[in-house]
């Protein structure tokens, strides 16, 4: 009998990463977006190098470094652009959005790997794409200038593409290195970069985003850094103790969160447009991941029926 563990790890790890969005947007109000995202990253770094020294980590190898710095900007482009959206875009909007990065993973690795992308992927791409288009316009009760809603629209599109080369460029290093590794990793090198970026905008931009952030204060911007820490953490043990296709649909869950959150704070109330709009991007998603299972199943030489005992 499958232990429930995993399940309710899994559905706790995507509460507390709606929380995480919710307080974004919250902090964005009055904090610059790459003010916030390089003090998340800073005190993330800090959090994570911690753990990563406290279970004995050594000096990794001049290759690992190499290419985690290139990942590690990546990611950073993927937090950076996706804060950005959540700072213009409902909640909602923006997590339903964000469901596509599971669609780019097969484009992606196409490109990246050379892997072979079959029929279904491309049609769960442009069902997906459809979805999109019908969720971008499926807000009442908000007024944002389209325009704007545009441009939120392409900053979550961005991150759901950055992040998906993120996990495709995992699968390089992922025999070889724990999910520690490539977290710490991740934090250290986007906190290195948004800094960077930070500093050189303030310098040279007469009006560029302050280096200390705004009402909402340090305290804040420490506690995204700790639940978004949290999350890695539960994901990480929820995928150890189940099969991904099994909790994938939890994740899905953020929707109902993300609408909820929305409405009790930020007085976002979803239109069914955005409902009928997720219904088909998360319907996509889960083709792909059933046509994963099966796929993987079929070159095993195993049954495929055990996914839904």
């Amino acid at each position: 009998m499958t232990s429930l563990r995993p399940f309710f790890l899994c559905a706790l790890g995507v509460f507390f990463g709606s929380v995480l969005d919710a307080t974004v947007k919250a902090i964005a109000a009055d904090t610059p977006v790459l003010t916030l995202t390089a003090w998340r990253f800073l005190f993330g770094a800090v959090i994570v190098l911690g753990i990563y020294l406290g279970r004995g980590g050594g000096m990794p190898t001049a290759a690992a470094i190499r290419f985690h710095t290139m990942r590690g900007a990546v990611y950073s482009i993927t937090v950076l652009s996706f804060f950005s959206a959540l700072a213009i875009l409902p909640l909602a909007m923006a997590t339903v959005i964000g469901f596509t990065a599971a669609l780019m993973v097969a484009p992606v690795a196409r490109l990246i790997l050379k892997e072979r992308m079959n029929r279904t992927a491309v049609l769960a791409a442009l069902i997906g794409f459809a979805g999109v288009a019908l969720t971008a316009t499926g807000f009442g009760g908000t007024e944002i200038e389209p325009q704007a809603r545009w441009l939120g629209v392409a900053f979550a599109l961005v991150a759901a593409v950055t992040y998906a080369m993120t996990l495709v460029l995992i699968r390089l290093r992922a025999q070889t290195e724990d999910s520690v590794t490539i977290v710490m990793f991740s934090n250290v090198v986007a906190a290195v970069f948004t800094w960077i970026v930070l500093i050189g905008a303030a310098l040279v931009m007469k009006d560029g985003p302050p280096i200390w952030p705004g009402a909402a204060g340090l305290p804040a911007l420490g506690l995204l850094a700790v639940i978004g820490v949290s999350v890695w953490l539960l994901m990480t043990f929820a995928y150890s103790g189940a099969e991904a296709g099994r909790l994938a649909p939890f994740e899905y869950t953020a929707l109902v969160w993300s609408a909820m959150f929305g409405a009790v704070f930020f007085g976002e109330v979803p239109g069914l447009r955005l409902y009928a709009g997720a219904a088909i991007i998360i319907g996509a998603c889960l083709l792909v991941a059933f046509e994963t299972h099966f796929t993987a199943r079929r070159e095993a030489r195993l049954p495929a029926s055990d996914i839904l005992e």
